[in-house]
């Protein structure tokens, strides 16, 4: 698969601020904004796929896991991941085609269409989860500290 990489800018104070929160919180505000970055691109996908035979647009979904099989060829990158994909075995064969089947491609031309919405909606719900994680520690620490 194609490898892209993207640049996102003003994160900075919402990087520094996630030093004032716990690693698990960090990685949760971290997980929620890329899963729901994920359900942007994948509605889009569902929208547009081919509604053929089969069970494509029920198949696509975004989560934590992978097949043990799809686990053994990964190659962890960061910290959180979160995935989007059809767990149909004939998304692929749909997607790029066959000698016998034209392609269909839905899942390229879904991501074309929302890249910018998807990292904007991470952004965005990042530094407010991060903001309202922040407060709460805050929140505790003084608590803690007029006891």
């Amino acid at each position: 698969m194609a490898r892209s990489t993207v640049k996102i800018a003003g994160l900075r104070e919402t990087e520094k601020a996630m030093e004032e929160i716990s690693r698990a919180a960090g990685k949760a505000a971290a997980r929620n904004a890329l899963m729901q970055g994920g359900e942007v691109f994948a509605r889009e996908w569902r929208n547009i796929a081919p509604r053929d035979e089969g069970h494509l647009i029920e198949s696509i979904d975004v989560g934590t896991k992978l097949t043990r099989r799809q686990q053994s060829q990964h190659r962890k990158e960061s910290p959180v991941e979160v995935f989007v994909g059809a767990n149909d075995p004939a998304a692929v064969t749909q997607e790029f085609g066959t000698v016998d089947h034209p392609p269909q491609p839905s899942a390229r031309p879904a991501w074309d269409a929302t890249k910018d919405a998807v990292l904007k909606r991470i952004t965005d719900v990042l530094m407010v989860d991060v903001q309202k994680r922040v407060a709460r520690a805050r929140a505790k620490a003084a608590k803690a500290g007029k006891s």
